[in-house]
């Protein structure tokens, strides 16, 4: 058993276990309250979560610096006296539904405490509102990992990039060195596609060679095998991150990631102001086709009607740093000016706003249209040409 997650409440005492049951109670769940050394213990899909409670007159004692959240989740942190420690054993029955299964253990003990939760593999604090979301909401590898990006010589890039949080999962977590600044984006989409296969069991073996769909080789290696090619690498450089990394190489087993990335690199470049305007232009002329014939949608058609919008994004957590990203949107219902739809892939500075997130947009919001059939995105012609031809006189 391993402790992945901690929930800390001001509260010095634990709850009521005769209240805490009812939240448990179905089939498919046992609430046990007689394991030794356990406030209590939840038996799930051959998953075991063991909850201890202890209380503490001070706090956890953690440097705010090493835990990402707001700063009311972080002042919580500070005045909680009681924590419910919860432990689970990685990877049984499978890793993310292990993960799965303790989140919503911490989401039913939320609804009886007040408190926040910690992430102590990823150094992440979650709200109430944070668990309500990973329990409901499609899986974003990014709500349960954290990159950093470290000079392994002050003042001298390039980057070691590495995660932490993929031992929930039941892996090591993964690191990539010899990166460039320019390079950090890129690589970031990278990590967060593998740690996502990684999770649910489908990532690469160690050690073996694989293709990226453009062509690209590379492979894991264990970090102690990994680091002994790394030019200028001593055991200084990693004091404070012990625990055993996954390595991503070239195919040749070189640290270079330059050509890996290549295919990432499109994504983060920036439109230019003429495409901006002309999808803005091409939004305008033909929204009110594009909404008519989305309410005139039949249930069995293959259509798929998709809209963007700018949203605020706040990465720092700083009102004077507001940002915000265009995201696309899947319509789901559409009434007056106002839309509903789910968001597609989420952001991608943040996870302010996370992918299958139901949003309401305005019509004047909206700055791009698209149209997909069967999965395939229509050319700007054949878009146009439906719409028109499908106008009603």
């Amino acid at each position: 058993m391993k402790e992945i997650y901690i929930v800390a409440t001001q509260s010095p005492k634990p709850v009521s276990l005769t209240e805490l049951a009812g939240s448990f109670d179905s089939e498919d769940v046992e609430f046990l309250t007689d394991v030794e050394g356990c406030l209590f213990s939840v038996r799930a899909e051959q998953t075991r979560i063991d909850v201890h409670f202890e209380t503490r007159k001070e706090n956890l004692g953690w440097s705010p610096d090493l835990l990402s959240g707001t700063e009311a989740s972080h002042d919580a942190l500070r005045k909680s006296r009681g924590f419910y420690r919860v432990s689970f054993e990685p990877g049984m029955p499978q890793a993310s539904v292990a993960v799965f299964e303790a989140l919503w253990c911490i989401r039913s003990l939320l609804e009886h405490v007040e408190g926040i939760a910690i992430d102590v593999t990823a150094f992440k604090i979650h709200t109430p509102d944070d668990i309500e979301e990973l329990t409901e909401l499609e899986f974003d590898i990014r709500d349960h990992i954290t990159l950093h990006a470290v000079e392994l010589q002050k003042n001298d890039a390039p980057y070691w990039v590495h995660t932490h949080g993929m031992a929930k999962f039941a892996v090591p977590d993964v690191e990539v060195f010899n990166l460039p600044e320019d390079d950090l984006q890129p690589a970031e989409t990278f990590f967060h596609e593998l740690c996502t296969d990684l999770a649910f069991g489908q990532g690469p073996a160690p050690r073996t060679v694989i293709s990226t769909s453009v062509g690209q080789d590379f492979m894991l290696l264990p970090s102690d095998e990994a680091r002994q090619n790394l030019y200028g690498a001593t055991p200084e450089m990693f004091r404070g991150h012990d625990n055993q990394y996954t390595t991503v190489v070239s195919g040749d087993g070189r640290h270079v990631m330059t050509e890996l990335l290549r295919q990432y690199r499109d994504r983060f470049e920036k439109e230019t102001a003429e495409e901006t305007a002309a999808f803005l232009q091409q939004a305008k002329d033909l929204l009110p086709a594009f909404k008519a014939r989305f309410l005139r949608k039949g249930l069995m058609e293959p259509l798929t009607f998709l809209v963007r919008a700018p949203f605020e994004v706040n990465p720092s957590g700083s009102k004077e740093e507001l940002d915000e990203e265009q995201l696309w949107v899947e319509v789901v219902s559409w009434e007056d000016s106002t839309l509903i739809g789910k968001l597609v892939d989420g952001g991608q500075l943040t996870t302010e706003w996370r992918k299958g997130a139901h949003v309401e947009i305005e019509d004047n919001q909206v700055n791009a249209i698209s149209l997909s059939r069967d999965g395939e995105a229509l050319e700007d012609d054949a878009m146009k040409a439906l719409l028109v031809a499908e106008r009603p006189m």
